[in-house]
């Protein structure tokens, strides 16, 4: 069972996991032992963000700054949160 995504919660990359731009691919990805997962949209935007010391609220407040246009960013990045973790691709600290 996930657990809710708070905004206070702060997030690192999975170990085994790295977080990179692919010139080969012109986008952010994920690498793994078993794979490779290709970032679409704002998740690059997201998890580049991460140091391990931000909080989910963090991020959320730096993107409403940086994409003020953006509708319903919140819920995007929230989502995005979720996915990873469900995924695995993030650990909570």
């Amino acid at each position: 069972m996930t657990n809710k995504i708070q905004h206070t919660d702060t997030y690192t990359l999975a170990p085994h996991h790295r977080f990179q731009w692919e010139e080969a691919q012109q986008n952010y990805v994920i690498l793994f032992p078993e794979g490779m997962v290709k970032l679409h949209g704002g998740a690059g935007e997201i998890l580049k963000r991460l140091d391990g010391k931000v909080s989910v609220g963090d991020v959320v407040a730096d993107l409403k700054a940086t994409f003020p246009d953006a509708e319903n960013i919140e819920n995007d990045i929230v989502g995005m949160f979720q996915l990873a973790v469900s995924k695995g691709w993030l650990r909570k600290i």
